[in-house]
C-alpha cells in the first residue's frame, strides 16, 4: 500500500531580524494612524476597528525611508519563499505590488479573504500584545469537500481545516495569495500593529 500527500500548501515563518527597524516601524505606523485623515475616515466609514492605510496610501516605501528599509528585507524573505515554492520566474524576481499598515484596536478583526492579482502575500507583525490573536488560515479544499466528514484533531497540520499561526513582534508570515485567511478579533487591551503586503 502507498499513501502520498499531494498538493501541499507552503507557509513561511521567520523573524524580520532587525529589532531597531521594528521599533522605528511601530512609531511610523502610529504616526500614520494619527495623521492619515483619509485612512482614518475610510476605516471609520467601513467599520474597521482601528486604522488601516489600505485605501488611502499606496506609496509608503517612497514616502518614508523606514518602509523602504522594510521592503529591502522583505524582498529577501519573499525570494526565499518563491524558491521554496519552486516558482518558475524565468530569472526574474517577484516585485512588491502593495503595502499597507493595520492598527487594530480591541475587537478589531478582518474576515476571511484572499488577495487577487498577486502571487505572494504576507504580514510583518510590529506589535502583538498578549491576546492580540493569530492569523487563521483555511484549508483551500474546504469549498470542494461537499459531503466529506469532518476530520479528527491531529498533530499533523495538513489534516486541519484551519491552522492558527501565532505571531510575535518581528514575525514575517508569507503565503500564496490564493490561500484564504483571516485576522481573528484582537482581544488585547493594546493595539495590534501589522504591515501587510502583496508581491506579483
Amino acid at each position: 500500500m502507498s499513501i502520498r500527500t499531494l498538493f501541499a500548501t507552503r507557509f513561511y515563518e521567520d523573524d524580520l531580524g532587525d529589532a531597531a527597524l521594528l521599533e522605528e516601524l511601530e512609531e511610523a505606523c502610529r504616526d500614520l494612524a494619527r495623521e492619515d485623515r483619509a485612512g482614518v475616515a475610510w476605516s471609520k466609514a467601513h467599520g474597521y476597528r482601528g486604522y488601516t492605510s489600505y485605501a488611502s496610501l499606496n506609496d509608503l516605501p517612497s514616502r518614508d525611508p523606514r518602509f523602504a528599509d522594510l521592503v529591502r528585507l522583505l524582498n529577501k524573505h519573499v525570494a526565499r519563499f518563491a524558491e521554496a515554492c519552486a516558482f518558475d520566474l524565468g530569472g526574474r524576481r517577484l516585485k512588491l505590488d502593495s503595502l499597507w499598515v493595520n492598527v487594530l484596536k480591541l475587537g478589531g478583526a478582518h474576515s476571511g479573504h484572499i488577495h487577487p492579482h498577486s502571487a505572494v502575500s504576507g504580514t510583518i507583525y510590529v506589535a502583538t500584545p498578549p491576546g492580540a490573536g493569530a492569523l487563521k488560515l483555511e484549508d483551500p479544499r474546504l469549498p470542494l469537500m461537499m459531503a466529506a466528514p469532518t476530520r479528527l484533531p491531529h498533530a499533523d497540520e495538513s489534516h486541519a481545516t484551519f491552522v492558527y499561526a501565532e505571531p510575535k513582534p518581528g514575525s514575517v508570515f508569507l503565503w500564496e495569495s490564493w490561500l484564504r485567511h483571516e485576522v481573528v478579533p484582537n482581544a488585547a487591551k493594546g493595539e495590534r500593529i501589522s504591515i501587510s503586503f502583496n508581491y506579483r
